[in-house]
């Protein structure tokens, strides 16, 4: 499964989210445990232990 992401570096840390679930984000020391961290957040709204997951319905583009 392919999931869009958005990242950047923020001092010593990585930040990410997934473009779907703007509201989820995570960080690593290093980009590989950013990328691991990410992994790990697609599972947790999918997996429906999480009540009121809120997921982006309209592409950001639609507003234009």
């Amino acid at each position: 499964m392919q999931a869009g992401v958005c990242y950047w570096k923020d001092g010593v840390f990585w930040i990410g989210l997934l473009e779907d679930y703007p509201g989820y984000r995570t960080q690593g020391r290093t980009f590989q445990e950013l990328k691991e961290n990410l992994i790990g957040l697609l599972r947790d709204p999918k997996s429906g232990e999480i009540p009121c997951v809120r997921r982006r319905a309209i592409p950001a583009h639609s507003f234009g």
